[in-house]
């Protein structure tokens, strides 16, 4: 079945970042396909949404298995069409507990969800863009501010979003032929059940513990809306959003 309105897969939909940016996405008129391991929470996510009146298609999908990531596009081609926009969004962390200390299994779960899963979701908008038409469309991927700077006893989940930033630029790079743009949005302290403990004190690099800023995580999805509104011949490479006065810039 052929849409009128543009295709969007959003892993990871199911709150946060993910939820945020599927609702900017519905408001914006697209049809949003809704991928995540709890199908109440991305039901939950769709009701939210409900005013918009745009379409959503629910797929429950754990990322972390490459026979579920195929469903989910299989899916999404055979209810829609095609695809117009994936955001790689599902992630998570290992225990905030010093490196030599982190078990190997515990650095695979975190490489499997932010890193690997992304280049399977990857192939597979590839193979549905590449041979649509119109030919073409746009990946974005969730980068954060750990692909430029690390936190204290993060290695596994900085270790990954700096290795997004590469897939980023080779995905942007290897898509050119195939009119696939593709970019990168790097997010400091938006506001969600992930981040909301650092308005109580989060460990510094100096050692000390301290309440940081945080912003609404509506304009991360305000972000990437505007970054998926743009005609294929131009791409915001990398975007960064973050709370103005978390502390980022500088030294410390």
């Amino acid at each position: 079945m052929a849409s009128t309105s543009k295709i969007a897969i959003v892993t990871g939909a199911g709150s946060g970042v993910g939820r945020a940016v599927a609702l900017g996405l519905m408001k914006d008129g697209w049809t949003v396909v809704l991928a995540g391991r709890r199908k109440d929470a991305l039901e939950e996510t769709v009701k939210l949404g409900a005013a918009t009146k745009a379409k959503t298609l629910v797929v429950p999908t754990d990322v972390t298995d490459p026979g579920q990531i195929k469903a989910l596009f299989q899916k999404t081609k055979d209810t829609f069409g095609r695809l117009d926009l994936l955001f790689n969004n599902a992630g998570i962390g290992a225990p905030a507990i010093p490196l030599e200390e982190l078990k190997v299994e515990q650095w695979k779960a975190v490489v499997d969800t932010n890193l690997t899963a992304p280049f399977i979701c990857t192939q597979e908008a590839f193979r549905i863009m590449k041979d649509q038409t119109p030919r073409g469309g746009r990946i974005i991927n969730n980068g954060s501010i750990s692909a430029h700077a690390p936190r204290p006893n993060s290695s596994p989940y900085t270790s990954t979003k700096h290795a997004i930033t590469g897939l980023t630029k080779s995905t942007a790079l290897d898509g050119r032929k195939y009119d696939i743009a593709c970019g990168q949005v790097d997010i400091g302290n938006a506001e969600t059940p992930m981040a909301s403990r650092m308005k109580n004190g989060v460990p510094q690099a100096n050692g000390t513990i301290a309440a940081e800023p945080l912003m609404d995580v509506t304009h991360v999805g305000n972000a990437v809306v505007h970054m998926a509104s743009l005609p294929l011949d131009a791409n915001v490479l990398f975007l960064t959003v973050m709370a103005t006065k978390m502390p980022f810039v500088g030294r410390g």
